[in-house]
């Protein structure tokens, strides 16, 4: 596959255009925009992102994924059938992508993101996380010190409202998490019409591995 040339000022009318024309008329009107104009640079940006990550976890068997188009038929819940968004995902497992964790970039008519998702990580497995890190809290206390300092990523996710009884303030917010995301967000920019964005992920997100380390090693425990 060729690589990445950046996205165009067609992919965001594109995105524009299946938000407030959220119906199939639209949409086969419009589909080779999107094939040419969005899905065809995802897909470029994705492989290229994806064989820099490989090469800098080189044991894992990373897989990656481009996210369809098309809304599940059965979870439209009063939403159009299409997505105005695309994603693309690097992560190992070959079935659902939750519950590993997951490099991702995400593309909209409003912002883009990526980072790294441990989304929907089993109880068991978040239980682990807790207990490892009251009794080991130096090892995340270096990752947490270090995503601190560059200041790039934000944590997000859903919060508890119990107090889960972390070993310290520094700790307290990776501990009051139900799901652990580590990303970079903000409104589309000149950034994403430029081909310098594929190798500008793969240094970020590389910024991650260590986290992937850490969260990989939590799923690979046997207790």
């Amino acid at each position: 596959m060729a690589a990445f040339q950046g996205y165009t000022q067609e992919t965001v009318d594109f995105l524009w255009g299946i938000r407030f024309n959220n119906d199939r008329t639209w949409f086969q009107a419009h589909k080779e925009q999107y094939q040419r104009q969005l899905l065809e640079p995802t897909r470029a940006l994705a492989e290229q992102v994806y064989e820099g990550l490989r090469q800098k976890l080189p044991d894992e068997p990373l897989l990656v994924k481009v996210s369809r188009i098309y809304r599940d038929a059965r979870r439209l819940h009063g939403r159009g059938p299409y997505k105005d968004h695309l994603w693309f995902s690097v992560r190992t497992g070959d079935q659902d992508w939750t519950g590993r964790p997951t490099f991702y970039f995400e593309i909209a008519p409003d912002y883009y993101s990526y980072g790294l998702g441990f989304w929907e990580a089993p109880p068991i497995v978040m239980e682990r996380f807790r207990r490892r890190a009251l009794e080991k809290p130096q090892e995340l206390e270096k990752l947490v010190k270090a995503f601190r300092r560059s200041g790039r990523f934000q944590l997000v996710g859903q919060e508890y409202v119990r107090d889960k009884g972390a070993p310290n303030e520094l700790l307290r917010p990776w501990f009051q998490k139900k799901q652990l995301v580590l990303q970079f967000e903000r409104p589309l920019d000149e950034r994403i019409f430029r081909p310098e964005l594929a190798e500008e992920l793969i240094r970020e997100l590389g910024e991650l591995v260590p986290f992937y380390h850490y969260f990989n090693s939590l799923c690979l425990q046997v207790d």
